[in-house]
């Protein structure tokens, strides 16, 4: 069956409108969401600041000083197969809870699973936020998955 060149560009546009905007969700959408550029040497500071190194690992920052409030630091930064966005950083820290992962650093009460990372949202400025992020978005590096060799096969 032959589809005339037109239809087929006017099917791909409308698909590819359709499919944007069925990621926006009303009201609840961060469409339009931004906070202003940190300051890296002021998100050292306050990191420092907020004890962060009680709880966490973050390589350049010795926090061996104070005794650690975890069974296992957490480690900010290192290396992932997928990028660890501005938009998560800032999730991470006002609502710690949000993305789930198993691990030392989460308890379960009543089937639900809470990150033991303490509230600092009325403790943190917005500004002290915005300077963590940018100090952190650069520990964090993209290393690609690793290369899985598959060997030719032959259909007979």
């Amino acid at each position: 069956m032959n589809i005339p060149r037109g239809l087929c560009c006017t099917f791909l546009i409308i698909s590819t409108a359709t499919s944007l905007t069925g990621c926006d969700q009303g009201v609840d959408s961060p469409r339009g969401f931004s906070l202003p550029q940190g300051d890296a040497v002021a998100g050292e500071q306050a990191i420092i600041k907020h004890r962060c190194m009680a709880c966490h690992t973050i390589e350049g920052l010795d926090g061996s000083a104070l005794p650690s409030e975890l069974p296992h630091k957490v480690e900010l930064g290192g290396s992932s197969p997928k990028i660890t966005t501005y938009a998560e950083l800032v999730t991470s820290i006002i609502n710690p809870s949000h993305r789930i992962s198993r691990g030392p650093h989460w308890e379960t009460t009543d089937g639900e699973s809470h990150s033991l990372m303490k509230n600092y949202n009325d403790v943190m400025t917005v500004t002290e936020l915005t300077d963590v992020v940018t100090y952190l978005q650069p520990k964090y590096a993209v290393k690609p998955l690793p290369y899985t060799p598959y060997s030719q096969y032959h259909i007979q």
